[in-house]
C-alpha cells in the first residue's frame, strides 16, 4: 500500500491513501451497525421507487376513464413508461455517483423522484401524467440500479451475501406490494392517493437517509482527504509554490474534463466492450421482463377467471411476495457460507463465480412455477394452486437476481455502480416491453400455452446458464478491462 506522507525526491508528489489496512475512515472498516444502517437505507430507497412502478396499475382504468383515454396502449403506458425511465436514468446517475459520491447522488435522485411523483397526483391531462411518471422514474432509478455500489464499498466479499439478499429483494418486493395497495386505493378512494401515499412514505425514508447514509465511495473520500491536506499545506507554506497532492486513484494527467468524460462513458463502455455484462444482461433481462409480464397477468387471472373484485384479486400478489421473501431469506443464510467454503477449497482465494450456485435451483423453480400457474388458472381448480405456482416463480426470480447482482458487485467492485447501470439499462427495456405483448399473447394462446412458451424459454436459457457461467465465467472476466482490476 502507498504510504501517506511527504513527497519523495523522485516524484515530488504527495500521495493520499488510507492510514493502513485498519483505517476506521475506510467504509470496509466501519462497525456492523454503521454498515447495516447504510444497507437498510439504500434498500428502503430501492423499495419505494419500484413500489410506485406498479402501484398505479390497478387504478389505470379509473385514470383512463377520468381522462377519457380509450387506447389500450396509452393505458398500458401509464404504468410501463416509469420502467422505461429506469433504462435511461442509471446511465447518467451511475457516472455522477462515481464523480460526486454515492450518498449525494442517491439522496438528490430520491428528492427528484419525490417531486415528480407528488406532481403525478396533481396531473390534469394524460400528457402531464405520462411526463411526470417518466421524470419520477428517472429519479427513482438510482437506488434499484446503482445502490449496490454502496454495498460493494462497505462489505467485504465474504460478508456481502446477507446485505445483497436484502438489497436485491427490495426492488422486487416493491412491485409486488404496490398493486395490493393500489387495488384497495382504486376501489375505495381517489386514484390520486396512489401517488400521494408513496410521496408521504418517501419523505420518511428520505429523512432516514439524511441521518444514516454516509459517503462510501473510496475515490471521493480520499479526494476529500486530499483537499484537507492541500488546504493545510497552503496555510503552512504561504509564499512557496503549491505542492502537488494526489490520491492513489489519480493519474499524472488527471484533469476534470478527462474525469467526467471517462465516468460518463463508462456504463456505455461496459455495455459495448464487456462480454460478461452482455451475457449476464441477456439472461437477467429475460427474467426481469418475465417478472413484469407476470405482474400484469395476475389481475386478469383472478378478476377474469375467478371473478374476484379488484381489491381481493390484488391480494394474490402476496403469493409472489411470499416466494420472493422466503427464498431470499433462506438464500441469505447460505450465500456467504457457500462462498467461504468454496474459497477455503481454493486456498482462501475468492472468485465471483462462487456466487453462482443459487442460480441452479433458481433456474429450475422458475419454469416449474410458470407451468403450474399457467395450466391451473381455471375456474374448476382452486385459486390456491396458481398461487403456489406464483410463489415458485417468485422464489426462482429472487435466486437468479441475488446471484447475478452479487456476481457483478464482486467482479466490478470499484465500478459496481456503472456495471449495475449497464445491467439496469437492458433489464428495464425488457421490463418495459414484455408487458406490452402480454395481453395479445394470452388472448391468443390462453394462460396454459402462453406460460408453457415462457417456461420452455426459461429452461432453454436458464438451465444451462449456471454451468456455462461456472465453466467459462472466469475466462470471460479475464478478457475484461474493468473486472480484472476491480
Amino acid at each position: 500500500m502507498t504510504e501517506v506522507g511527504p513527497p519523495t525526491p523522485a516524484s515530488g508528489v504527495y500521495i493520499v491513501d488510507w492510514e493502513g489496512p485498519n483505517d476506521p475512515a475506510n467504509p470496509k472498516n466501519w462497525s456492523f451497525k454503521k454498515k447495516w444502517a447504510a444497507t437498510l437505507v439504500v434498500s428502503a430507497y430501492a423499495f419505494i421507487s419500484p413500489l410506485s412502478s406498479s402501484m398505479m396499475a390497478p387504478a389505470s382504468n379509473k385514470i383512463a376513464a377520468e381522462f377519457g383515454v380509450t387506447n389500450k396502449t396509452v393505458i398500458a403506458l401509464f404504468t410501463s413508461i416509469y420502467v422505461a425511465a429506469y433504462a435511461l436514468g442509471p446511465l447518467t446517475l451511475a457516472p455522477l455517483c462515481e464523480l460526486y459520491g454515492r450518498a449525494r447522488v442517491l439522496q438528490m435522485s430520491n428528492l427528484f423522484y419525490f417531486a415528480w411523483n407528488l406532481g403525478c397526483g396533481f396531473a390534469q391531462t394524460p400528457g402531464q401524467l405520462l411526463a411526470f411518471r417518466f421524470l419520477s422514474g428517472i429519479g427513482g432509478s438510482a437506488a434499484p440500479s446503482i445502490g449496490g455500489g454502496v454495498l460493494g464499498d462497505t462489505w467485504m466479499p465474504e460478508q456481502r451475501g446477507q446485505a445483497i439478499a436484502i438489497y436485491s429483494l427490495a426492488p422486487l418486493l416493491g412491485p409486488v406490494i404496490g398493486p395490493v395497495c393500489g387495488a384497495w386505493i382504486a376501489q375505495e378512494s381517489d386514484w390520486r392517493w396512489v401517488f400521494w401515499s408513496t410521496s408521504i412514505l418517501c419523505v420518511f425514508i428520505q429523512a432516514l437517509g439524511f441521518f444514516y447514509l454516509r459517503e462510501t465511495f473510496v475515490p471521493v473520500l480520499l479526494e476529500r482527504k486530499a483537499m484537507l491536506i492541500r488546504q493545510s499545506m497552503s496555510d503552512a507554506e504561504k509564499g512557496t509554490p503549491p505542492q502537488e497532492v494526489r490520491t492513489i486513484f489519480d493519474g499524472a494527467d488527471r484533469e476534470w474534463r478527462n474525469i467526467v468524460k471517462k465516468a460518463l462513458f463508462r456504463p456505455f463502455a461496459l455495455s459495448i466492450y464487456e462480454p460478461i455484462i452482455q451475457v449476464l444482461s441477456a439472461y437477467f433481462s429475460f427474467v426481469y421482463g418475465l417478472f413484469y409480464l407476470f405482474l400484469t397477468t395476475i389481475p386478469s387471472i383472478f378478476e377474469g377467471v375467478y371473478k374476484e373484485k379488484v381489491g381481493i384479486a390484488g391480494l394474490h400478489y402476496f403469493a409472489l411476495g411470499i416466494g420472493l421473501t422466503t427464498i431470499s431469506q433462506l438464500n441469505a443464510r447460505f450465500l456467504d457460507q457457500i462462498y467461504k467454503r468454496l474459497c477455503k477449497q481454493n486456498g482462501g482465494v475468492g472468485k465471483p463465480e462462487y456466487r453462482l450456485p443459487p442460480l441452479v435451483p433458481g433456474s429450475i423453480m422458475l419454469p416449474i412455477g410458470l407451468f403450474l400457474t399457467g395450466w391451473t388458472s381455471r375456474a374448476s381448480i382452486h385459486w390456491i394452486v396458481p398461487d403456489i405456482g406464483m410463489a415458485f416463480v417468485g422464489g426462482g426470480i429472487i435466486l437468479i437476481f441475488q446471484s447475478i447482482q452479487t456476481y457483478i458487485i464482486d467482479a466490478f467492485t470499484l465500478h459496481a455502480a456503472s456495471a449495475l447501470a449497464a445491467l439496469a439499462f437492458f433489464r428495464s427495456l425488457a421490463g418495459f416491453g414484455f408487458p406490452l405483448f402480454a395481453p395479445a399473447m394470452y388472448n391468443a394462446l390462453g394462460y396454459g400455452k402462453g406460460d408453457t412458451i415462457l417456461g420452455a424459454v426459461a429452461i432453454a436459457i436458464g438451465v444451462p446458464a449456471p454451468f456455462l457461467f461456472w465453466i467459462y465465467g472466469e475466462r470471460i472476466r479475464n478478457a475484461s478491462r474493468y473486472a480484472k482490476h476491480a
